[in-house]
């Protein structure tokens, strides 16, 4: 069965269209249009009316692309850039007038636990009980799990994007305090997620993500024309002279490093800070590279079920084409949204109750 998945995040808007037939997602095409949206949205996090209308454009070309491609409806869905906008209603329903095209708002949560779905099948069930790490625009997701599901799933607001625009907005290359700052905000942040990480003791972490695998790079991982079958691991120590590295520069010269993209300069900073932070208080030495993510987790979630009735019940249209606009009251807040499981039940930890 030939499937597709829109992912629209924080730097780009991804179309993949995959063969599942078998158990194996297997990729036939990519495109993606680079909106940077994470640049355009203020303090609040709100988009402007431009870049929605820049969304809806670059999401009705990959609806055409993924019809081109003998897919009708491609599984769409938005991430933290759209989630936690206070507009965020009116941006689903500005682009599904527009294209026809139902965005669905992705909780943090299902996204760890679909990433995780993805990590564990890459990795297989030589890597034992496994931590994942997922550093994106507008959240850092960590779960960790012995079996396909994981036991524990959240979502942090530790994006890269999200924590340069709150600390390093005004300051190029920032200053030591607001470094400082940053990694007492990150430590606050993940106090009790950590002390279950290094309870659990992991036998494998793995790091998906483009923050992660840039880092990666940077650290002496293999560069990507290797393929995605090319080992690729980082270690603690490596990443904290990353982190080094990338405070004496400002932004537009970051992209002279190793596996630095000029997209991603700015923010992979706050990103070195969020992974090398995460790794010392988890106790972990070394992270594993994946390169599947949330988007094979759909994929794969499609291919063992061999249904996709799974997605509707989980994420009804956000976003009505015609009437009035949701009674704000109604709204859930974008720092809370609804807590939906699609692979299966977290477990009953404090941390999630």
């Amino acid at each position: 069965m030939r499937m597709g998945v829109l992912d629209v995040g924080s730097n780009t808007v991804r179309l993949v269209i995959a063969e599942t037939d078998g158990s194996v997602p297997l990729p036939l095409h990519t495109a993606k249009r680079r909106l940077r949206l994470s640049r355009y949205v203020d303090r609040g996090g709100e988009l402007p009316t431009e870049q929605v209308e820049r969304l809806a454009a670059a999401v009705e070309d990959a609806r055409r692309e993924a019809a081109r491609w003998g897919v009708r409806r491609p599984f769409a869905f938005a991430t933290a850039i759209v989630r936690d906008a206070p507009n965020r209603q009116e941006v689903l329903r500005e682009v599904e007038v527009r294209t026809g095209v139902p965005l669905h708002v992705l909780p943090g949560e299902v996204d760890a636990e679909l990433t995780f779905l993805a990590a564990r099948r890459w990795m297989g069930w030589r890597a034992g009980p496994m931590a994942m790490l997922d550093i994106g625009g507008g959240c850092f997701e960590v779960a960790f799990g012995r079996t396909r599901l994981p036991d524990l799933a959240l979502s942090l607001p530790l994006g890269a994007g999200h924590l340069t625009r709150e600390y390093f907005h005004d300051q190029d290359p920032p200053s030591q305090e607001r470094i400082k700052a940053l990694r007492r905000h990150v430590r606050h942040q993940l106090r009790d997620v950590a002390a279950r990480i290094r309870w659990e003791s992991p036998r494998t972490t793995v790091a998906t993500s483009r923050v992660f695998q840039q880092l990666a790079r940077l650290c002496g991982a293999a560069p990507g024309r290797e393929g995605p079958f090319a080992p690729r691991a980082m270690t603690r120590s490596d990443l904290r002279r990353a982190v080094d590295r990338l405070a004496a520069l400002p932004a537009a010269e970051r992209s002279s490093l190793p596996g630095i993209s000029p997209a991603r300069a700015a923010s992979s900073l706050a990103g070195a800070i969020v992974a090398h932070t995460s790794m010392k208080l988890m106790d972990i030495d070394e992270v594993t590279v994946c390169p599947w993510g949330l988007r094979e987790g759909i994929l794969l979630r499609c291919a063992e079920e061999g249904s996709t009735d799974w997605w509707d019940e989980a994420f009804p249209s956000a976003a009505p084409v015609a009437g009035p606009a949701p009674a704000p009251a109604r709204t859930p807040s974008p720092a809370q949204p609804r807590l939906l499981h699609p692979v299966g039940p977290v477990g009953n930890h404090p941390l999630l109750s």
